[in-house]
């Protein structure tokens, strides 16, 4: 099989070659590319030294299976014919694909099967703060229904690539940001990508449409609120969600226990429930402080978190190819 890493030299780009590492696709060779400024760069693979090519519009793509993408929304655009043209399945994991009707839009735990609907050879990785919702979400609404949910977010900083990163690790020695438009170290910043007509970011219209087409949906009515912290690594999610019907509250827990890629941490009497530091290198996402919401019928409250690197983005590329792979087996 024949990989190829789109975007290889970035944040995601790095956590794909890790990733590949551990898991074990049967690789017989795989492909590096990046920018102007990352061509050339050298990265070990498997005991082997990879070089990072320019990504052109020519043949580098024949004959590779899976091309794994994070190059941004527009190189995504302006490339994607020219890498798919030749038979390879793109995964991306910008924002270029995701709305559109002829992409599926693929979280393997929660809606595996769409990865073969996918005419255009595209398929799209979702945002990460959707990502590890919906994993928790999915065995509540098949069991129970799901008329509302209420989305407030705690992202880290890692969310915003390596600019985001930096501000924080160099705030705490007192620098002024650049990535960010004010100081995130000792701060929470209410704002996540840019500000639209009806004063929600577009990161929280992200959060509501993929949910609806990941849950393939439109009747569900959600709202978000999406805050950056001073955290490196894990987005942390307060989800307030009406279901559709009456439940047990132990049944309900025993139903997200058993749910795919799910954790539970959900102790309260001995402090056991998720945190950023814990998820930190894992796949899985983690639900705690599980209870009832007595303030509308069939209420519940969660709490998610998952490594936004990982799960919230090239883990979950790695298992859409996984997933594609064994369903065409």
């Amino acid at each position: 099989m024949k990989i190829a890493i789109v975007g290889a030299s970035g944040a995601v780009g790095q956590e794909f070659l890790r990733i590949l590492e551990q898991r074990d696709l049967p690789i017989g060779e795989l492909l590096l590319f990046g920018s102007q400024r990352s061509a050339g760069r050298v990265y070990k693979f498997r005991g082997k030294d990879i070089t990072v090519k320019l990504l052109q519009h020519n043949d580098d793509f024949k004959g590779v299976d899976f091309a794994l993408t994070s190059a941004g929304a527009g190189t995504s655009r302006e490339f994607a014919e020219t890498i798919t043209r030749h038979g390879a399945v793109m995964i991306d994991n910008s924002s270029a694909f995701r709305m559109e009707p002829d992409v599926p839009l693929v979280v393997p735990e929660v809606n595996g099967r769409d990865a073969l609907d996918a005419p255009r050879r595209i398929i799209a990785n979702p945002n990460c703060s959707t990502i590890q919702a919906v994993v928790a979400l999915k065995p509540l609404y098949d069991k129970y229904g799901i008329k509302r949910i209420v989305y407030s977010t705690y992202q880290a900083v890692s969310g915003a690539g390596l600019g985001g990163y930096e501000d924080l690790k160099n705030g705490i020695n007192g620098e002024a940001p650049k990535k960010f438009p004010y100081p995130i170290f000792g701060n929470c910043i209410p704002h996540i990508d840019v500000f639209l007509e009806n004063g929600y970011t577009k990161e929280e219209m992200k959060m509501v449409n993929e949910t609806r087409k990941i849950l393939g949906d439109d009747s569900l009515r959600i709202t978000a609120t999406t805050v950056r912290v001073p955290v490196y690594y894990g987005h942390s999610e307060s989800i307030n969600v009406e279901l559709g019907s009456a439940y047990d509250l132990d049944e309900l827990k025993s139903v997200l226990a058993a749910g795919k890629g799910i954790i539970m941490a959900d102790d309260p009497a001995n402090l056991k429930y998720p945190m950023a530091i814990d998820c930190e290198d894992h796949d899985e996402v983690y639900v705690g402080r599980v209870r009832r919401d007595d303030s509308v019928e069939n209420g519940l409250n969660l709490w998610v978190v998952a490594d936004n690197i990982r799960k919230g983005a090239a883990t979950n590329a790695v298992q859409i190819a996984e997933e594609y792979i064994r369903r065409n087996a």
